[in-house]
């Protein structure tokens, strides 16, 4: 037996397109009923003056053939221009359509019914939360993005540094350069818009050096809203066409503050991660900032929670310290997934197994707000692994059996995708993920 929600997928497809053909066939059939009723009078001596010439005409073609009944013939001709006249409505109904959507969208590839399958697949995936920041949370991102469209991404905001610290020390704004990447990597919209917003300037570019083009244009947003950020973010997301949310953790200015090893205590994001010492604890300054309301609710309504991936200290805990966050995970009952990072990272995980990452959220959390870890066990090629020695990072390692032992259940393989840098593959994490999200929705 089919239970609903497999139904809901496999009629997902069609369902609107069926909808807006049979509203629009029933629209026909009443319209050309309205016209025989009201125009019967008017319409009945010009239609019986057509057939009786049309029958007149076919009397004449058959009058070489005697063995064909003309009447015989007149229904035959009815016949074939119906049906031409319906095949020639479709394919020009259809052509037209295709026009249009080429107008709307010019990148558009494939057919009209693919479009259509793919937007109703979208529309109906699992509802998922994504929570982190810098590069690791956008990675994963563009693999999620072409499984569903019910993404809310829930972006730390506490970055001090770069084009996004120059525009909160000079506007007072929330920093949004984690928030242009998510964006951007969630977005529908043409190459060219994508590439306008990951611009950045070149130190010779004066005051503009340094910035990102995307950070300027969501602060002249800001402006345009009368400084309401959320509104701006809002916009940004219509103009880039992006499948689901982006909303940051906290509407309000908080920064971090750290306490580290050597017991010095340590505010600002950039200032701890040069630091130099290893991280003993981290908090949120203020500590009593208020959650974004949207981010509570994507939360309880989720079908699949995804924690990271992204620099352990200044990405993925900084949204756990929201009051209200940690709770509204621990209490979801959906699979929640933390995803490990492939690679450490000097300043913040130096020489962290899987295990000490997991230890580090639970430490600074203080409560079980994940039930998976997704560990790479895929090692890189050995050039990429004797670069990154030299930058000080090495390759996680995946002591799988450590974290069994400490209750979570583990998604091991071989995720990583190596070009330039070693990242996560966003296709295959997506693709994991989404299985476990179709076996909870399945239940």
């Amino acid at each position: 037996m089919i239970n609903r929600t497999r139904l809901r997928a496999l009629l997902a497809p069609t369902a609107d397109f069926g909808r807006a053909t049979g509203v629009l066939v029933v629209g026909i059939v009443f319209f050309t009923i309205g016209c025989l009723l009201s125009f019967e009078s008017v319409l009945s001596p010009i239609l019986e003056s057509i057939g009786s010439s049309i029958e007149g005409g076919i009397s004449v073609l058959v009058r070489p053939w005697p063995q064909i009944d003309a009447d015989v013939a007149a229904h035959a001709a009815g016949g074939i221009l119906l049906l031409t006249g319906f095949v020639m409505c479709f394919a020009g109904g259809k052509l037209a359509f295709r026009r249009l959507l080429e107008v709307i969208n010019p990148d558009l590839k494939g057919g009209v019914r693919d479009l259509l399958k793919q937007r109703q697949r979208l529309a109906y995936g699992p509802r998922i939360v994504t929570l982190g920041g810098g590069t690791g949370l956008s990675t994963l991102l563009r693999g999620l993005k072409n499984h569903s469209s019910n993404i809310t991404a829930i972006v730390t905001v506490t970055d001090d540094g770069g084009s996004s610290g120059r525009l909160v020390a000079e506007k007072g704004m929330i920093p949004p350069g984690d928030i242009r990447n998510c964006l951007v990597a969630l977005a529908d919209a043409e190459t060219s818009m994508t590439a306008l917003f990951q611009h950045r300037f070149k130190h010779d570019s004066g005051t503009l050096s340094g910035h990102s083009m995307g950070n300027l244009l969501i602060a002249a947003l800001v402006d345009q809203a009368s400084g309401d950020f959320e509104k701006a973010v809002g916009i940004a997301s219509d103009v880039l066409n992006i499948r689901g949310n982006v909303v940051p953790s906290t509407l309000d200015h908080v920064g971090l503050r750290a306490v580290l090893e050597d017991g010095r205590e340590v505010c600002g994001e950039t200032a701890i991660v040069a630091s130099g010492s290893r991280i003993r604890r981290i908090y949120l300054d203020p500590a009593n900032c208020t959650p974004h309301p949207m981010a509570i609710k994507a939360i309880q309504e989720a079908d699949l929670i995804c924690i990271g991936p992204g620099s352990v200290y200044t990405s993925v805990i900084p949204n756990l310290l929201v009051p209200g966050i940690a709770q509204a995970l621990r209490d979801s009952k959906v699979p929640r997934v933390y995803i490990c990072n492939v690679m450490t990272q000097p300043g913040e995980s130096d020489r962290f197994t899987a295990s000490e990452h997991v230890t580090t959220i639970q430490l600074n959390v203080e409560k079980r707000i994940f039930d998976h870890v997704l560990v790479n066990t895929a090692m890189p090629s050995q050039s990429a692994i004797e670069k990154y020695r030299g930058s000080g990072q090495h390759v996680v390692d995946p002591d799988i059996d450590v974290i069994r032992t400490m209750g979570f259940r583990t998604v091991v393989g071989n995720f990583i995708s190596e070009t330039d840098v070693v990242r996560h593959d966003p296709a295959r994490v997506a693709a994991r993920l989404i299985q476990l999200a179709s076996k909870w929705r399945s239940r």
